[in-house]
């Protein structure tokens, strides 16, 4: 269990990030077979320093492969960069702590290992991750939004307590269920950076040795990123209508009119007219970014998806899923 202090003022002390270095890592720590096509796809994995470095079967992972991420809009470089500058004492006081990481190249030459790691990654991600990354970042950013406007009107407990199955918060603490997590208690309230992961699921990742500590979860409608959106299922074509069954489940990530056409085959100006029923029954919420109007799917879109595909929410799986 994992203790992390957050003052009464915790709204203000939460902040999201969106990581790419914590898809790499939770890519590599054995996916679920949620990901199974996926992964059909992409292995065998990395070989080299990575590998050694991140246990498939879960153990501890050095915490400095996952620097605080920045913000919203995820480059790999810019994160990259930030890992080749880790202080040594720091990567070596993080091997310590894995078994033979003190026999590490990386252990005795820090600069020279991290600009080996950061290649590393760099061509893994290239290979593995970056051909279904806009796919991914679509997901990760609609889950973000929604536990944003939840945080700004519902409050910090609303939106802790919704995270995972394994995360409380009560009397001002967060409290993380991990059975195997060698992360110290947080006590000071220092905040905490949430980042929602499509490769986390069913799990969830802590990190707490960066002065403000992070929390990687699983990202909401993850159980449904690989589906292809061919094959509707019938209960929902009767119920919403084949058009707006269509959009619904092309919205795993945040979309516009145009690009929301150009997937279904639907006139944008159907489209249009079908967000707007779909809107009005609370299924679908739209954001301006930039010059753009981004739809996504609200919660109750995503259990009522859910339920017609036949699955339990990302997150509810029993106590016997691989963790």
């Amino acid at each position: 269990m994992v203790a992390i202090a957050l003052p009464p003022d915790a709204a203000t002390r939460i902040r999201f990030a969106v990581s790419c270095l914590w898809e790499v890592l939770a890519s590599l720590r054995g996916v679920s077979s949620v990901h199974r096509e996926w992964a059909l796809r992409n292995r065998p994995g990395p070989g080299g320093l990575l590998a050694r470095l991140v246990p498939p079967t879960g153990g501890y992972a050095p915490d400095f492969l996952t620097p605080p991420p920045t913000g919203l809009t995820a480059d790999l470089d810019a994160e990259l960069a930030v890992l080749r500058r880790t202080d040594p004492e720091v990567v070596r006081g993080h091997l310590a702590l894995m078994p033979g990481g003190r026999d590490l190249d990386l252990f005795h030459d820090p600069a020279t290992g991290l600009a080996r790691l950061c290649d590393e990654i760099a061509a893994y991600w290239a290979a593995a991750i970056a051909p279904d990354w806009p796919r991914m970042h679509a997901l990760l950013d609609a889950d973000v939004r929604r536990r944003a406007h939840h945080l700004a009107t519902e409050g910090a407990a609303a939106v802790l307590n919704d995270l995972h199955e394994r995360v409380r918060w009560t009397d001002g603490t967060l409290l993380v269920d991990q059975r195997h997590c060698t992360a110290p208690d947080v006590p000071d309230g220092s905040g905490l950076v949430l980042i929602p992961s499509v490769f986390a699921w069913p799990s969830v990742l802590t990190v707490s040795s960066w002065g403000t500590p992070q929390l990687a979860y699983p990202a909401a409608g993850v159980a449904t990123l690989w589906e292809e959106p061919s094959h509707l299922p019938d209960a929902l074509g009767a119920l919403l209508g084949a058009g707006r069954a269509r959009i619904l489940t092309e919205l795993a990530g945040a979309l516009s009119t145009t690009e929301l056409a150009r997937r279904t085959g639907i006139t944008p100006g159907g489209i249009s007219q079908h967000l707007r029923i779909l809107r009005a029954a609370g299924l679908v919420t739209t954001h301006r970014e930039g010059r753009l109007l981004l739809n996504s799917r609200t919660d109750a879109a995503e259990t009522l998806l859910t339920a017609a595909l036949g699955r339990l929410p990302a997150w509810r799986t029993s106590a016997s899923a691989p963790r």
